[in-house]
């Protein structure tokens, strides 16, 4: 009798175990390594507490999170900001656009030393390394700008696309190397200075409050302009998981964790309150 029951509680337990599974609705979510990915993989638990498996892949650069998204491949991602997503959907038919729907975090853009250590010892005709892609391209080119370095035409912003045809000199003649954003650190053994994201500099060791010799203040226009989002196809806008996500995503546990993060060494800003995507 002993046996039999023990076998019957063994048998309770594990169709509860199963029903518990079944119940729980996959989110597949493409991401950048640092901080995206360890972000999503530190509110696992919380969505697994409101019925959801988070299933988070990593995927190294830029330029195929978001066709995979649009194909259905994942249910989100989480890499971009605004600009960024407004030039994708630009490329592709209204079934392959993306919406951004849940702001999460900001990452100052910085200047940081290569063969030079101050802006001051450039000379004409050094050359700094910024992305290649338009939006941040734009991003890196406003900063350059910010820095005395370089002109731009007048009116470009944020949503602005330049690249650098577009640049005249500033206090002096430099050369402009356009380079994929997940390069950028490995160039600095090659160039003055490169304008890198902070999730790219984060993980070559860079610490953008201490290296960074010119950093975006997290007070200005880029901080809202450059905001990160969760980005989901047009049909998912409003799904559940959605707000599953916004919930444990907007967070004081997920605010202390940005803040605090020794990995994100100080280039990681939370932005729960970015406007929505236009």
């Amino acid at each position: 009798m002993k046996k039999l029951f023990v076998v019957l509680l063994i048998l309770v337990l594990t169709l509860g175990s199963l029903v518990t599974f079944a119940e729980e609705q996959v989110i597949r979510i493409a991401a950048s390594a640092n901080p995206h990915e360890i972000l999503l993989n530190f509110v696992k638990d919380d969505l697994k507490a409101l019925g959801y498996d988070l299933q988070v892949t990593w995927v190294d650069g830029y330029v195929l999170q978001n066709p995979a998204t649009s194909a259905g491949e994942y249910e989100a991602n989480f890499f971009q900001h605004r600009p960024y997503l407004n030039n994708y959907n630009e490329t592709v038919d209204e079934a392959g656009k993306l919406v951004a729907v849940i702001p999460v975090h900001y990452e100052p853009f910085g200047i940081y030393a290569g063969t030079k250590k101050s802006l001051d010892e450039l000379v004409d005709g050094d050359s700094i390394a910024v992305p290649n892609d338009p939006s941040n391209e734009t991003r890196a080119l406003l900063l350059l700008q910010d820095a005395g370095l370089i002109v731009l035409p007048e009116g470009t912003d944020g949503n602005s696309t330049v690249t650098k045809l577009d640049v005249k000199p500033g206090k002096v003649k430099i050369e402009i190397v356009e380079v994929d954003a997940e390069r950028l650190p490995a160039t600095l053994e090659d160039v003055a200075f490169a304008v890198i994201n902070g999730n790219y500099a984060i993980p070559a060791g860079l610490y953008p409050t201490r290296d960074a010799v010119l950093l975006e203040s997290t007070e200005s226009e880029a901080a809202v302009t450059y905001t990160n989002y969760v980005v989901v196809r047009a049909d998912n806008v409003d799904a559940p998981f959605v707000e599953a996500l916004r919930q444990v995503l907007h967070s004081d546990k997920v605010r202390d964790f940005l803040l605090t993060n020794e990995e994100f060494k100080g280039g990681v800003v939370p932005n729960f309150e970015a406007a929505p995507a236009e």
